[in-house]
């Protein structure tokens, strides 16, 4: 059970740690091969048992499964492949009945092909829904409007022989953008995130938030100075545009002011996605004043860069760009290829993944964390043709897609598809993941999943890892090296050898520190030297006015 207290505690969710659950690839209860939400009730007291607080959902709406529920076609319905409106209901009730906050993803900046609003505003030029997208006539020459690229290939604009015009798409041929300008368009996704809170939801992910609006003047992106391999990478040509015109338009703070105005009438918190070539500028903007967003993340930390330098930049800069927003750090999501392999190798070292979620959880923000990576699951290998992921099959064989980190969560070792399903799944369950099952690691005192259910209790014990301040010291690569300070409370020290190679350095500071065993790493400090093994780290606490 979780113990966050959110009685008298409006700023809860900077205390609370996230989970998140991608339904299609969690638990199958029907044998369809594809998970659902029944699938998400039964595992609720399995997420419990980790210590987290709120479960953020992926999109279990009602789509045509383009781009597997991120293209959706009811706002405020079930798609009968997960359930119905009566499943998410149960689902919601144990949930709170657990102590979990249930957070679900809105995808605002664009729809399906098959909603009801584009069918509408695709018919002709004069309906009521025609200003609902972004229309554009072409050049004098037949060509788009302007220079601007999809995330997933090519122009961000399609011919429509219909109205003889182009519309806009900033991902999937079959993902129109809708007009954040006509405030028609704001309000009816207003009206359908009401429908959600007033079924319990307790938080929205705000998918593609910096989409939201667009350049009105549909003026050209310049190049980029520096290529973005950020958010897309290097093969794909949309990083080699600065992204001015196309996304992080001023119109979007209004916009988000008065989502945030809703929220706050339900006690509802929200994290939004942050995607663009200053993202912990946007972070900044979109989180301060405490009237936008609660909190943000960025794929920052989602790269291949694992460096003490980097992460100490992410966290450093945030915090000298806002002083009373906040950040969520992130990791591992269903975008990006595990970090168990994306930062620790194809065979990461034993140890590695602890080391990981330490040091995430050491950070000043809201830890986000991924199904799947409280077991130290690597990429998995989908060949081909069993690829599911548009983006993958655009791009292969040098960007594989997202399928790797989206394979079924193992739950039993010796059953068929290790309990995932009784029927065939949608994506392989990779081999590799059967050995570190669930039941297997339940039983394993030294597993990654109960490494993870001890750290988190031990983070949930000191404040200074929740609320504290941050101050990082100087230390060789691969240490980071930190402190965490609130008052009333001896400061925590950390440090984290991010090597597979046993590192020792002078870190004063630690001379006469107590000393603060963590089962799982290894470090030691004496007489102002800390030695940290391979992927070890070291804890310590200190008064606070030392």
């Amino acid at each position: 059970m979780t113990q966050i207290s959110t009685t008298d505690n409006p700023n809860w969710w900077r205390e609370a740690i996230i989970y998140q659950v991608y339904p299609r690839s969690f638990l199958d209860t029907n044998g369809d091969g594809v998970g659902d939400l029944a699938g998400v009730t039964e595992k609720l007291d399995y997420i419990a048992s980790l210590g987290v607080d709120i479960v953020w959902l992926s999109p279990f709406f009602k789509s045509p499964m383009a781009d597997f529920g991120y293209d959706i076609e009811d706002y405020c319905d079930v798609d009968p492949l997960f359930g119905d409106l009566a499943d998410f209901d149960r689902m919601v009730a144990k949930a709170h009945s657990l102590g979990l906050k249930i957070m679900i993803d809105q995808v605002m900046s664009h729809t399906a092909e098959t909603h009801k609003w584009f069918v509408e505003s695709r018919a002709n030029r004069d309906n009521p829904k025609s200003d609902w997208y972004v229309w554009a006539d072409p050049l004098p020459d037949g060509n788009p409007p302007n220079n601007w690229l999809s995330v997933f290939g090519g122009s961000s604009w399609q011919w429509d022989t219909r109205r003889k015009q182009y519309y806009l798409h900033n991902f999937l041929v079959s993902q129109p953008q809708l007009n954040f300008h006509n405030p028609l368009v704001q309000q009816a996704h207003l009206d359908a995130q009401r429908f959600w809170l007033e079924r319990g939801v307790d938080g929205v992910r705000m998918d593609a938030c910096v989409f939201h609006f667009h350049d009105r003047q549909l003026r050209s992106n310049p190049p980029a100075l520096v290529r973005d391999t950020s958010t897309v990478t290097d093969v794909n040509p949309y990083g080699m545009q600065a992204h001015l015109y196309d996304k992080t338009q001023p119109e979007n703070i209004a916009f988000l002011e008065r989502v945030r105005a809703q929220l706050n009438e339900f006690g509802a918190v929200s994290i939004g996605e942050i995607s663009s070539d200053d993202a912990l500028a946007q972070m900044s903007e979109y989180t301060e004043g405490g009237n936008k967003l609660h909190m943000a993340y960025s794929f920052n930390l989602l790269t291949p860069v694992f460096t003490a330098a980097h992460v100490r930049r992410q966290v450093e800069e945030f915090n000298e760009r806002v002083k009373d927003g906040w950040a969520s750090w992130s990791v591992g999501n269903h975008d990006a290829i595990r970090v168990a392999t994306r930062w620790g190798g194809v065979n990461p070292a034993p140890g590695f993944t602890k080391l990981v979620l330490a040091m995430q959880l050491s950070l000043k923000g809201t830890p986000c964390l991924y199904q799947g990576d409280e077991l130290g699951l690597t990429e998995a290998d989908v060949p081909y043709e069993l690829l599911q992921d548009p983006y993958g099959k655009t791009f292969w064989p040098e960007f594989k897609g997202r399928d790797g980190c989206r394979t079924p969560m193992p739950w039993v070792a010796d059953a068929p598809h290790a309990g995932f399903t009784d029927g065939q799944p949608w994506l392989p369950v990779d081999a590799a993941h059967v050995k570190a099952a669930v039941d297997v690691q339940d039983r394993d005192h030294d597993s990654m999943l109960n490494f993870q259910r001890r750290f988190i209790a031990l983070r949930r014990s000191l404040p200074q890892l929740t609320r504290g301040e941050i101050a990082f010291f100087d230390a060789p690569e691969p240490v980071l090296a930190l402190r965490r300070d609130l008052a009333g409370h001896d400061s925590v020290l950390a440090a984290f050898n991010l090597s597979g190679e046993e590192v020792s350095f002078d870190w004063p500071a630690t001379d006469g520190v107590a000393q603060m065993p963590v089962d799982g790493l290894q470090g030691s400090a004496q007489q102002g030297r800390v030695t940290l093994a391979p992927y070890g780290a070291w804890f310590g606490t200190v008064a606070a006015n030392r």
